[in-house]
């Protein structure tokens, strides 16, 4: 293994780098996805690869240099049919399960609402022992951080359990396995602009991060949707029709999280869309009765989808 290169990963650095033209930037990437299949090996990483419009760039990114490194999707069957249909029309894809089911890990563990963070904060304050924990949760630190919003804290009455452990079950826990058994590492798509978290955990660790349990490279990490819209439209590349269909962000179709910002949300989407999909998610995983109790709209007021013949824009879901 050669040394790895140690960046500069602070805040102002961020900035700097989202503000870059494009060409500049995946030159910058380039480096970066050169610098840790030099220091791990080409047989020795692969790319976290989900079917949706980030990883599909990122994916492209690594394969320009190094052709053979494999791609890894994790079949949660949380996904859009036309994401399962776009991951095999791919080359050198490994397919790998999560031993639990969506059902099942909510059954277990409860529901994914608003955000990991929230969703970590409500569920810690109503199931944890640490009697100083659950005070942190509800009134914050010292600095007053670290609680369940004002805005949510009636969620923590709810006559369901919420939680934040979904991903980990469905996701991550199974790709961890699969690291363990290959002795790979991971080069994720993720982007500091996307969540909060995600932005610290750039600032703390940088886009390579070769220190820790899980040493992970998130090479794209100060790009932004519009420099993924620009590589595509730059590059022609092939990506899936379920952003012609209107929808911004696939992942798992059942998650939660972030859909009270959005109008249309995914559910209301999915209705028009997937709607046999959208009645096995209210109806029978009980969707319906969480996102009521939180006052996001379902979906469920759209009685008939919209017929027709083709892609649906985005314009033809507003309401």
């Amino acid at each position: 293994m050669k040394e790895p290169h140690t960046c500069i990963h602070d805040s102002e650095t961020l900035k700097r780098l989202q503000a870059l033209p494009l060409t500049h930037k995946v030159f910058e990437t380039r480096q970066r996805i050169a610098e840790w299949v030099e220091y791990y090996g080409e047989d020795k990483v692969y790319v976290a690869f989900s079917g949706g419009k980030d990883s599909t760039v990122l994916l492209d990114l690594v394969r320009r240099d190094y052709p053979n490194v494999p791609a890894v999707f994790v079949n949660t069957g949380l996904e859009f049919p036309e994401i399962v249909k776009f991951v095999r029309s791919i080359d050198n894809v490994t397919w790998i399960k999560p031993k639990m089911k969506f059902d099942e890990v909510i059954k277990h563990y409860g529901y994914p609402v608003i955000s990991k963070e929230q969703s970590q904060f409500i569920n810690e304050a109503r199931n944890t022992k640490s009697d100083k924990l659950r005070d942190i949760r509800i009134n914050g630190n010292k600095y007053g951080r670290g609680k369940v919003s004002k805005k949510w804290k009636f969620l923590l009455d709810a006559p369901f359990e919420v939680s934040h452990k979904c991903c980990d079950v469905m996701k991550k826990t199974p790709s961890k396995s699969y690291e363990k058994q290959t002795g790979r590492k991971p080069i994720l798509g993720t982007m500091a602009a996307e969540s909060q978290l995600r932005r610290q955990k750039y600032i703390k660790e940088g886009c390579n991060a070769f220190e820790g349990n899980r040493p992970t490279s998130t090479p794209i990490a100060f790009w932004t949707d519009k420099d993924i819209w620009a590589y595509i439209k730059l590059r022609s590349v092939q990506y899936s029709e379920i952003y012609d269909m209107g929808e911004e962000r696939t992942g798992c179709t059942f998650c939660m999280f972030g859909c009270h910002h959005d109008s249309p949300n995914r559910f209301q989407k999915m209705a028009r869309t997937h709607p046999k999909l959208h009645k096995h998610c209210m109806n029978k995983l009980g969707l319906k009765e969480v996102l009521e109790y939180c006052d996001i709209p379902t979906g469920c007021e759209i009685e008939k989808p919209k017929e027709a013949a083709g892609r649906m824009t985005q314009a033809e879901f507003d309401f």
